[in-house]
C-alpha cells in the first residue's frame, strides 16, 4: 500500500463506527381527526406529523390530508357501503378540522349490483352547490323486470336508456343547484337522490339500485 494513502484504514478507521439510530416518530406528534356535523360520529381517528421545527409549521404539513373514512364508521351503522372522502382544512390544538372531499361506493358493492339479463345505466354531470361548490356526481342503476312480465331478459331499449339518463342528470342538477355542501351530504348519506331518480323513472322502464355512485369536488368556493 502507497505511504500516506488511506490513512483512516490503517489506524482502524470508521468501520466499526455505527451510526447512532433516532426513532422517526419521537419528532412527531399525533392530532385527532374531527368529522364534519352532518355526521353522527365526529372522532374518525389519529393522524402524525412532524413537529414544528423552524420555518416548517406542523399545522401547514397537515392542511390538504385527504381521509377516506367508511360511513360504517361516521354514522355506527354496520350496513354501510359507502366510502367518504374528507379533507383537512383548519387546525385547532392537537384537532384536525375536516371538510367533505368527495364519495365513493365500495368495490365489493359495485360488482355485486352488476348482473346478467339486464341494462347498465350510468350519468354523470358537474353541478354547483348555492354555497360555491362545483361537484361531479356520477350515477348508477339498472333495469328489473315489470311487475307483470314472464320474460328472463330486462333490456331497455337505447331511446329509453337516453331518457332515462336525461331524467338522472336532471334530477341530481335540481338536488343539488338548490342546496349547499352540508344539505348535499345529508342527501348523499341516506341517498335520497338515488330513490328520486328511480320514482322518476318508473314510467319509462322499472329500475333497482339506483345509486349516487361517486361524488368528486372539483372546485371550492374562494375564502
Amino acid at each position: 500500500m502507497a505511504v500516506g494513502k488511506n490513512k483512516g484504514l490503517a489506524k482502524g478507521g470508521k468501520k466499526g463506527v455505527k451510526k447512532k439510530v433516532v426513532d422517526p416518530f419521537t419528532r412527531k406528534d399525533w392530532y385527532d381527526v374531527k368529522a364534519p356535523v352532518m355526521f353522527s360520529v365526529r372522532n374518525v381517528g389519529k393522524t402524525l406529523v412532524n413537529r414544528t421545527q423552524g420555518t416548517k409549521i406542523a399545522s401547514e404539513g397537515l392542511k390538504g390530508r385527504v381521509f377516506e373514512i367508511s360511513l360504517a364508521d361516521l354514522q355506527n351503522d354496520e350496513i354501510a357501503f359507502r366510502k367518504f372522502r374528507l379533507i383537512a382544512e383548519e387546525v385547532q390544538g392537537r384537532n384536525v378540522l375536516t371538510n367533505f372531499h368527495g364519495m365513493d361506493l365500495t368495490t365489493d358493492k359495485l360488482r355485486s349490483m352488476v348482473k346478467k339479463w339486464q341494462t347498465l345505466i350510468e350519468a354523470n354531470v358537474d353541478v354547483k352547490t348555492t354555497d360555491g361548490y362545483l361537484l361531479r356526481m356520477f350515477c348508477i342503476g339498472f333495469t328489473k323486470k315489470w311487475a307483470t312480465q314472464v320474460k328472463k331478459t330486462c333490456y331497455a331499449q337505447h331511446t329509453q336508456v337516453k331518457l332515462i339518463r336525461k331524467k338522472m342528470t336532471e334530477t341530481m342538477i335540481r338536488e343539488v343547484s338548490s342546496s349547499d355542501l352540508k344539505e348535499v351530504v345529508n342527501k348523499l348519506i341516506p341517498d335520497s337522490i338515488g330513490r328520486d331518480i328511480e320514482k322518476a323513472c318508473q314510467g319509462i322502464y322499472p329500475l333497482h339500485d339506483v345509486m349516487i355512485r361517486k361524488v368528486k369536488v372539483l372546485k371550492k368556493p374562494k375564502i
